[in-house]
């Protein structure tokens, strides 16, 4: 039997740009992606909050989100109500027999989380969706002791995630954050970690 592949846009870090969230909406229609997953940094320090959801909802496309380190939890809660999205921070959902869980924020900038924090709100989300045939943990930040590390000296990788990808041996990992390691894939144990990027990335399950 052949069982209909999940397809995933993922991308993050779009910052307030209109434009570029326009053309990920169409390259969602024309790539015809089950969901659009946001990985952070929606706005520019809070401000630029509108065109950045609505044209993906425009497409009829399933929208999860999360805040990065330039948006709170409020503003993320605030988007997902306006446009039917689902903010995936400390939370989960599933869809088919994939599970998504996730934690927004880093441990730098507006939205600044503690390592521990980070780590037991990933665990809360991924308590629900544990049996899933395929999981996905959503974050912002990169993890620790990866090679996105390497491209900045300025934003450290998070003890907390690295600690889920131990623990919750995620299929997948898809983040952002760092703007320089975009694109960058890399095995950490069994997780094939991602960081999605403005650009943003097609992902087959």
């Amino acid at each position: 039997m052949d069982i209909k592949k999940l397809k995933i846009l993922a991308a993050g870090d779009i910052h307030g740009d209109t434009r570029h969230a326009m053309k990920l909406a169409d390259q969602a229609e024309k790539d015809n992606v089950d969901l659009v997953v946001l990985c952070g940094d929606l706005t520019y320090q809070e401000s630029s909050t509108e065109g950045i959801i609505g044209p993906f909802i425009n497409k009829n496309k399933k929208v999860i989100l999360i805040p990065g380190n330039h948006e709170t939890v409020a503003t993320a809660d605030f988007l997902a109500e306006l446009y039917g999205a689902t903010n995936l921070h400390g939370y989960s959902i599933k869809h088919k027999d994939v599970g998504l869980f996730g934690c927004g924020g880093a441990n730098i900038g507006l939205f600044q989380l503690g390592e521990d924090e980070i780590f037991e709100l990933i665990k809360k989300g991924y308590d629900r969706i544990k049996d899933s045939k395929t999981k996905i943990l959503v974050t912002h930040v990169h993890p620790s002791g990866s090679l996105m590390e390497k491209f900045s000296n300025i934003f450290p990788g998070s003890d907390g995630v690295r600690k889920a990808i131990d623990v919750f041996k995620p299929d997948i990992l898809l983040c952002s954050h760092v703007h320089e390691a975009e694109g960058i894939e890399e095995m950490i144990g069994n997780t094939k970690v991602i960081n999605v990027g403005k650009k943003g990335k097609i992902i087959d399950i």
